[in-house]
């Protein structure tokens, strides 16, 4: 394949990014998946791959890099996690029992419900013999195309390959009253650079996977629960 001077991911049409960065957004989901979390046995991050509203001007990445009659995004894509932490059987510190998929489909029933989708999840109830498979229905589905929401994407810093600075990114912990993911227009978590972005250390790194520990869903707002 010819190598391209116009696809290089930091700079579109309008000069912005071709990828998001930790701040307050409107987003839309284009797919869900599962991604394994090596450090801790069975764990799994639930990662959204999302996509900004469309902006003028703007020459987004290639949708399919070996199909380019789909075009291009019509905005910022990006990768962010549905929680810091992966997901995963076992305790917590303090000793509360956490189930890796119940976590998982907590978080998803919230997502449904701020999406206006949660018809879609109860119809899902006993379908599914694992969490695998009901992630696959999600994105078969796909009830949730074309529809935005607000949200807060915290993250931390890296150097990618090119030498620029990427991120890591997940969606924090829910505050008072607000919410890290909202319906568009809802009262949606302020972005705190000090409080949702972790600045890159510039000493020599010495171990990794540190970072990582369980997820427990918050249990307080009472928009999710599976009781």
């Amino acid at each position: 394949m010819a190598l391209s001077t116009t696809d290089l991911g930091k700079e579109g049409g309008s000069g912005l990014p071709k990828t998001i960065a930790p701040g307050n957004l409107t987003l839309k989901i284009n797919s869900v998946a599962l991604e394994e979390f090596k450090f801790i046995p069975n764990a799994y991050h639930l990662i959204l791959n999302v996509e900004t509203e469309p902006i003028d001007g703007f020459e987004g990445f290639l949708i399919d890099k070996d199909n380019e009659s789909l075009g291009r995004y019509a905005g910022q894509i990006g990768r962010v996690k549905a929680s810091q932490y992966a997901f995963a059987d076992g305790k917590t510190k303090t000793g509360i029992e956490v189930q890796r998929d119940r976590s998982i489909l907590i978080f998803l029933q919230k997502l449904c419900k701020t999406l206006g989708l949660n018809d879609w999840f109860v119809s899902q109830n006993d379908k599914h013999d694992t969490i695998e498979d009901f992630v696959e229905a999600f994105n078969k589905d796909m009830a949730y195309k074309d529809i935005y929401f607000d949200a807060c994407v915290a993250g931390k810093e890296y150097e990618g390959k090119s030498g620029y600075t990427n991120y890591d990114m997940w969606f924090p912990r829910d505050g008072k009253g607000v919410y890290a993911i909202a319906s568009k227009g809802g009262a949606v978590l302020p972005y705190n650079e000090t409080e949702h972005l972790k600045k890159m250390e510039t000493k020599t790194v010495s171990s990794f996977g540190d970072d990582d520990d369980l997820d427990i869903p918050k249990r307080a707002a009472s928009d999710f629960s599976l009781d």
